[in-house]
């Protein structure tokens, strides 16, 4: 397993932390995709510690607080000089777990700043951002309630999530922005036309989920049909009918590729990824240690530019079937404008 010695460190932005070159995601261990063991988490973030992995991202509306409890719990014995906290807020939901938009009002940032540092059991949060942009409130607006965050020493950095280039170039005229969460993947990389060009122009880094497309990447989905009621899968237009047939035979040329490398289509997913540039560092929602062995694994994967060509002919982007939400969910995209 790579280990904190061998695990590569890249700045986050122009103005960030210096973070490793993969970083840990929290939502699936409380409850997206189906009941996570406690325990098992727990194991699995000291696991990604352990190998130099310091960011860690979560979201206050993560199994409704329980995430960030959880995340506390896990880095309680850890010194706080040893990990980045990358929090998401302001997203709305029911108790019937719906989706309510997103709330990022100046008073809504210092209410909900305060609950998550309360349930994380930390002083500062080191990298905070909106879930998504609120219609309703100028996004300078809830930049400058952030930024007033940062001054009072509760934030380090600011960072913005899922958001189109207008929208970037916006906040980072209020304040510096270390970093862009976004989903890419070699299932989704609508980023490459208009966001990454601007966040490289900006110096604002790439924080990538989604990167094995929510398990689709990956060798455990190649013979499943079907997923719990819970589990968000179960309403993802490209695990439905004949879009998950479709994009399985893509996950099919590219295990053929990924066999004769001697990896798994994960370790191919994810070494993809980070072959698109230092600036960019995926972020693996692992639950398990053995999972986040294997993902760690593919630090060791370097793909030559031929490789490159290969990977993106088998898994052509336009050939891939469904958008990556549902559409009343894409439509509050700002990043898909």
């Amino acid at each position: 397993m790579t280990n904190s010695t061998t695990m590569d460190t890249v700045p986050l932005g122009a103005t960030g932390p210096l973070v490793g070159r993969l970083g840990l995601g929290g939502m699936s261990m409380s409850g997206s995709y189906s009941a996570a063991d406690e325990a098992q988490s727990i194991a699995t973030v000291h696991a990604a510690l352990d190998a130099g992995a310091n960011l860690v991202d979560t979201g206050d509306f993560y199994g409704f607080g329980h995430n960030e409890m959880l995340i506390g719990r896990a880095l309680a014995d850890r010194k706080r000089e040893d990990y980045l906290l990358s929090v998401k807020f302001g997203a709305l939901r029911g108790p019937d777990n719906s989706w309510g938009g997103t709330d990022a009002r100046p008073a809504a940032v210092r209410n909900f700043l305060g609950y998550s540092l309360q349930r994380l059991g930390v002083d500062h949060i080191d990298i905070y951002r909106p879930a998504r942009l609120d219609p309703a409130v100028p996004i300078e607006d809830t930049i400058g309630a952030i930024a007033e965050m940062v001054e009072a020493g509760y934030v380090r950095h600011i960072g913005l999530s899922e958001v189109g280039a207008e929208t970037i170039r916006r906040a980072a005229a209020v304040h510096p922005i270390v970093d862009l969460q976004i989903e890419y993947s070699l299932l989704s990389r609508g980023i490459e036309r208009e966001i990454l060009p601007a966040t490289r122009e900006l110096g604002i880094g790439i924080t990538a989920y989604g990167v094995l497309s929510r398990g689709l990447l990956s060798d455990s989905l190649r013979t499943r049909r079907s997923f719990d009621r819970g589990d968000f899968r179960a309403f993802s237009p490209r695990f439905q009918g004949e879009n998950l047939t479709a994009n399985l035979r893509l996950v099919e040329a590219l295990a053929t590729i990924a066999e004769s490398r001697g990896a798994t289509v994960a370790q191919l997913a994810i070494a993809w990824v980070l072959s698109r540039g230092a600036d960019i560092v995926p972020v693996i929602g692992a639950r398990t240690v053995a999972r986040w062995a294997e993902s760690a694994a593919a630090l060791d994967i370097r793909l030559t530019a031929d490789e490159i060509a290969e990977i993106e002919a088998a898994v052509p982007a336009e050939q891939v079937a469904g958008e990556r939400y549902a559409g009343p969910q894409m439509a509050m995209l700002d990043s898909e404008r």
